[in-house]
């Protein structure tokens, strides 16, 4: 199955990526969190340590731009090709209110003469191939065929569709995935995302939708075995999640200050705790460790059995 992993901020950074391709791979495509290019046209170390090739060694890794300004998506994406990429990703489907507050990410869908208009000048003068990630509205699947009609005008790479609007953020019971129909009749190149957390999640989609790629998200970060279980590998082990835990930990505290990779690879255990049956008090007990403390909750964690549908649960990641 042609698997991509989403663009998560303060998760999927490039010691994850790498970490996480060799220890699992079976990851077509990495999203790589998104770059917002501003005025004065430069890179910030932090933007650089995510998306320079040094970083990306071995990674299929595909760069993503947020912003509303033509000319400062036609530099970044010039800078891209300068570093070898050969496809950059429109975000327009990011929720966060700071963003949408600037109109960038899924406030674009508010505009969609502005949209025309950035993707007009993007679309003539990149100097890569631009693919698309959207939501399907901001405040009602309503808008979604004038905003599929919008899209369907240019020749983007690929639509990567995640199906719920704005205004629904993640919310349980929000997704509308018979949107997804509509855009199927566009005959556009199309990517699912959303609410795929458990190899009966996806192979459900597949049933739908027989060869559709799909990116995943909360279910990957819950699950890395996920891909490698899709196309025909083994399930995840308690062993694997102890030596990736471990691999990621030692990253974070060589590149990072203590507290920092603490806070790191405790955002990231919240989520590979969905794998594991009674994880709620270890959990809770990892979200209240300190760096000193921690390595004996994630013990506790790690004593508990696995469940039969390994991947992202929300009633464990919130409890």
């Amino acid at each position: 199955m042609d698997i991509r992993m989403a663009p998560m901020e303060g998760v999927t950074d490039a010691i994850y990526r790498r970490l996480h391709q060799q220890h699992f791979g079976c990851v077509r495509w990495y999203y790589i969190p998104f770059v917002s290019p501003t005025q004065h046209h430069v890179f910030t170390p932090r933007e650089l340590r995510s998306i320079a090739p040094q970083y990306n060694q071995g990674v299929p890794v595909v760069p993503q731009l947020l912003g509303k300004d033509p000319v400062h998506f036609i530099w970044a994406a010039g800078e891209m090709q300068q570093m070898g990429y050969d496809e950059v990703n429109l975000n327009i489907g990011c929720p966060s209110g700071t963003v949408t507050a600037k109109g960038k990410g899924s406030g674009m869908l508010r505009d969609l003469d502005g949209l025309r208009s950035f993707l007009d000048e993007v679309c003539a003068h990149s100097p890569l191939p631009v693919s698309v990630k959207t939501r399907i509205g901001f405040d009602s699947p309503d808008e979604w065929p004038l905003i599929l009609d919008a899209l369907s005008s240019y020749p983007v790479k690929e639509l990567i569709i995640h199906p719920r609007c704005r205004i629904a953020f993640y919310k349980p019971g929000t997704l509308r995935p018979e949107t997804f129909d509509l855009a199927r009749a566009y005959h556009l190149p199309l990517v699912y995302n959303g609410d795929l957390f458990t190899c009966d999640d996806c192979e459900a989609l597949q049933a739908r939708y027989p060869g559709i790629p799909m990116m995943l998200g909360r279910g990957l970060i819950s699950n890395p075995a996920l891909a490698r279980e899709l196309n025909g590998g083994a399930g995840i082990t308690t062993g694997e999640i102890r030596s990736f835990h471990d691999a990621l930990h030692d990253a974070y505290r060589s590149q990072y200050p203590l507290e920092q990779a603490h806070s790191r690879i405790r955002e990231l255990m919240k989520y590979m705790a969905c794998c594991f049956a009674d994880a709620e008090k270890p959990l809770k007990a990892i979200r209240k460790s300190t760096p000193a403390t921690y390595e004996a909750a994630v013990a506790r964690l790690l004593d508990c059995p696995l469940r039969d549908q390994p991947g992202y649960a929300a009633q464990i990641w919130s409890s």
